[in-house]
């Protein structure tokens, strides 16, 4: 049976107009409550901060509404509203060392510049990309260039290690983490390769334990991963980028296939190698002896970071200290690596809560624009860039609250550092568009081109 459902499809503007309205508002007046909270006095460049901020979200509205007409409401004004939380906090930290003096850290000033940057190469993307379907053209470009700038830190002049870990690279006195823009291509690569041979690959194969393995001679590709993944963690000695890349791969191909192997297969072959970085490999050691027992009198001295970063997660309680009111400055790296045990101490846990909720929602509008979208191409690409977001959430908050060992990696929006906010806006324009083709009626999915034309009624639904 069937049933025939009219309806009109509608752009939503008006809805996001009057969310990234409300993210404005919320932000801004964060860093005003910083201020209050430390100075007790609003800051200086209040309305600066709050006209800057309100223009931003105006060209991204305007942007969207141009090129991107049915995109999800939902999702910049998320990105907005996690972007100017995390100025808010960065600036908080920065005040605390400037009156307790026991650490240095920038000012929120850099990630705003950093902000605008990666608004306006989102607002670039939005209107200059007007198909996702052509990123498919540059499927093995993106594999070369994704692959060099993983491997660029190795170089001998640009590359530079940090806490044990070759993922930087410094020109000119400006440091970058290729790895941010290198999963943005592994993802193109992934998607276009695996969407022209997805029937190959989900072939049935033997049959092992009850779990249906596929053919050896489709072992290739994911040997390949693994092996790229391995280089990256023996060279840059990079758990974090390892796994964030293998896993990437590992996913991608599970939503080509939907064969459960992949992943059971993916999770046994990165095994063994988390093992040897875990006995052979100093940094990772330290961090998995830190992850076990970080409170300890043998142990407190090298685990300084994660045990303050404990302290600070109790502190806030069930409604925080408020903002500016914290102490953030007793964490090392409170304002990047650890900015999550930031928000707990000053939001408390209904603020973390608040936070994780956020990008729940952010992920899900990611995995809402994959299922919509009717070219395989859309749907890997969709998927995987939220599987990776998600992944980076789950493995930093995870580490800051003990639930697995600390890596590299960066929350998405709200950490200090400009190559991944830069890089994680970027993602942001990617789903806008993506999220537009899935969303957009039949009659205006032109090939090549959202030319606007009438929206269509009558969509069959099975019932």
């Amino acid at each position: 049976m069937a049933t025939i459902v009219s309806y009109t499809a509608r752009p939503r503007r008006l809805t996001q107009g009057l969310l990234l309205l409300s993210a404005v508002v919320i932000g801004v007046g964060a860093y005003a409550l910083v201020g209050l909270g430390r100075y007790d006095a609003l800051p200086e460049n209040l309305t600066q901060v709050g006209i800057g901020a309100a223009v931003l979200a105006l060209a991204l509205q305007i942007a969207v509404m141009w090129r991107a007409p049915y995109a999800d409401p939902v999702i910049l004004p998320i990105v907005v509203l996690l972007n100017l939380l995390g100025i808010a906090m960065i600036e908080s930290i920065h005040a605390a060392n400037q009156i307790y003096g026991i650490r240095s850290s920038g000012s929120a000033d850099r990630q705003m510049l950093w902000a605008v940057l990666g608004a306006a190469l989102c607002i670039a993307l939005l209107v200059l990309l007007r198909d996702h379907r052509r990123l498919r053209r540059y499927t093995w470009i993106s594999a070369v260039v994704g692959a060099v700038l993983l491997l660029l830190p190795l170089a001998p002049v640009i590359g530079s290690a940090r806490n044990g870990s070759k993922i930087w690279i410094s020109i000119a006195g400006y440091s970058f983490q290729p790895a941010e823009l290198a999963k943005i291509a592994f993802a193109i690569f992934f998607a276009g390769y695996l969407v022209s041979r997805r029937d190959t690959l989900a072939l049935a194969g033997p049959k092992v334990l009850g779990i249906q393995l596929p053919r050896w001679s489709d072992f290739g590709p994911i040997l390949v991963a693994w092996g790229f993944a391995m280089a990256v963690l023996v060279f840059q000695t990079d758990l974090g980028t390892s796994l964030m890349f293998f896993g990437l791969f590992v996913v991608m191909l599970y939503v080509a296939t939907d064969r459960l192997s992949w992943l059971v297969i993916g999770a046994v072959m990165f095994l063994p190698p988390a093992v040897f970085a875990a006995t052979q490999m100093g940094h990772v050691r330290t961090r998995i002896t830190c992850w076990l027992d970080p409170l300890s009198s043998a142990n407190y001295a090298s685990c300084e970071q994660i045990s303050q970063g404990l302290f600070g997660l109790a502190n806030g309680g069930i409604t925080g200290a408020g903002l500016g009111e914290g102490r953030p400055d007793v964490v090392p790296h409170a304002e990047s690596d650890f900015i999550f045990a930031s928000f707990a101490e000053e939001l408390g846990m209904v603020g973390a809560f608040a936070l994780l909720l956020l990008y729940l929602l952010l992920v899900q509008r990611a995995i809402r624009a994959a299922v919509g979208i009717s070219d395989g191409f859309g749907t890997l690409l969709a998927g995987g860039l939220g599987f990776v977001m998600a992944l980076q959430v789950f493995v930093v908050v995870g580490g800051v609250t003990r639930v697995i060992p600390l890596t590299g990696l960066t929350l998405p929006f709200l950490a200090a550092g400009g190559s991944s906010l830069v890089c994680n806006w970027i993602i942001a324009g990617i789903l806008v568009r993506l999220s537009d083709a899935a969303r957009r009626p039949a009659a205006r999915q032109i090939a090549g081109t959202t030319a606007p034309t009438p929206p269509r009624a009558g969509q069959e639904v099975s019932a």
